[in-house]
């Protein structure tokens, strides 16, 4: 501490004080202190770990940028995207969270000095009424702390709305994190893309066969424990009559470590899953194909209409071939013939080469590969840059 805190206290022992009144209130800002320093370096280990996980997220949607996949918009089959564009979504929500956190770290308060009950009444008394010297005591204090600044006013503790906006940011991850694994439990049940499985992993002891998403059903499992405890968090603020209750103790002692522990254990999940996420492109293929004939029915309309025909009649034509084809598939044809129907009909007369060439995936995904690029470049690296020192990687045992 400064020679202005040390001969503060040394004047406060001299002058005859009460020291218990004094070192109770030692002791209350020093736990204070200690808990809110763990806070903030906790909030900085979950940015390192996030900041990780977007790395790894980049390499993946580099690869996979122009790799045209199924959109799904209220989980149904709709326009094409890509493997790459789809991985940016969740990478933005995790440049989202890292936002909150930086906010949440810069803005995280120190209690400061400010006694028993929040009044600075035994300070006051130990410069003996002189105000200006409380003040500088708490700025002094506060600075040595490492902290920017303190709450201007508390009662015997900080606001536990602080825990509360914490708990939040924490929450916020947990959420960010389970959606991205139920896309990839849905994802690995399509076939389409799948979560690493190690050589002697065991998907079920009952069927040698399966392949069971445990990493992000365990994702999933704590995310939602974290989800849980973010409500007690503003429950707990709640009750806090007055200048300050007990009540808050010893729930505190497990809602704030067990949300940490937990938010941790699923990013070490996350970045293990996006380390290994095995891609398979023919199957990927195979169903954009399955969809892709009822998908682009407006660019055979034009094809239609510019081959001389009429685009009601189009339409109509289409209609009736895409409810065949549709039934057909769904009872058990092989594959959605809808563009043979289409060539073969005498009415449509345009031959299936030209609906081929309408069908390409590639022209269906708008600007996704570059809108991967863009985000990357632009709103990726710039967060890299200042986190790359994130934590090594932990081993993930399943």
């Amino acid at each position: 501490m400064s020679n202005f805190v040390e001969l503060s206290i040394a004047k406060a022992i001299n002058a005859g004080l009460r020291l218990g009144t004094a070192e109770a209130a030692e002791r209350v800002a020093a736990h204070e202190a200690r808990l809110l320093d763990v806070l903030r370096d906790a909030l900085a280990v979950i940015a390192g770990k996030l900041a990780r996980a977007v790395d790894r997220l980049g390499g993946f949607a580099a690869r996979h940028r122009a790799l045209p996949t199924l959109g799904f918009t209220h989980f149904q089959p709709a326009q094409p995207t890509t493997v790459g564009k789809r991985a940016t979504l969740w990478m933005q929500d995790i440049l989202l969270d890292l936002e909150d956190l930086e906010y949440r770290i810069a803005q995280l308060p120190f209690r400061g000095v400010k006694g028993t009950t929040g009044t600075q009444a035994s300070f006051l008394s130990l410069f003996e009424g002189d105000h200006a010297k409380v003040r500088e005591l708490d700025r002094l204090v506060t600075t040595r702390m490492g902290f920017a600044a303190s709450i201007p006013v508390s009662g015997q503790t900080y606001s536990r709305k602080v825990d509360a906006q914490v708990l939040g940011v924490v929450a916020g991850i947990a959420a960010t994190a389970s959606k991205f694994s139920g896309d990839i439990r849905m994802l690995q049940a399509f076939g389409e893309i799948e979560e690493p499985f190690e050589k002697n992993q065991i998907g079920s002891s009952a069927m040698a066969y399966k392949r069971n998403p445990m990493r992000s059903e365990r994702i999933a499992s704590l995310a939602r424990f974290v989800l849980s405890l973010e409500p007690n968090a503003n429950q707990t603020h709640a009750v806090q009559y007055f200048e300050r209750t007990l009540d808050d103790s010893a729930n505190r002692r497990l809602v704030i470590p067990e949300s940490f522990l937990a938010t941790d254990a699923i990013l070490v999940l996350m970045q293990n899953v996006v380390r290994g996420l095995e891609v398979h492109p023919a199957r990927i293929r195979r169903r954009v194909d399955d969809e892709l004939p009822f998908m682009a029915t407006e660019e055979i309309i034009v094809r239609f209409v510019r081959a001389g025909g009429d685009r009601q009649e189009a339409h109509e034509l289409i209609r009736g071939h895409s409810i065949d084809a549709a039934r057909a598939f769904k009872d058990g044809a092989p594959r959605n013939d809808m563009l043979e129907r289409l060539a073969a009909d005498p009415a449509f007369g345009v031959p299936l080469e030209d609906l081929l060439a309408v069908t390409q995936p590639t022209r269906f995904v708008g600007r996704s590969p570059e809108q991967v690029v863009e985000f990357l470049d632009e709103h990726v690296a710039p967060w890299l840059a200042r986190e790359r020192d994130g934590v090594d990687v932990e081993e993930v045992r399943v």
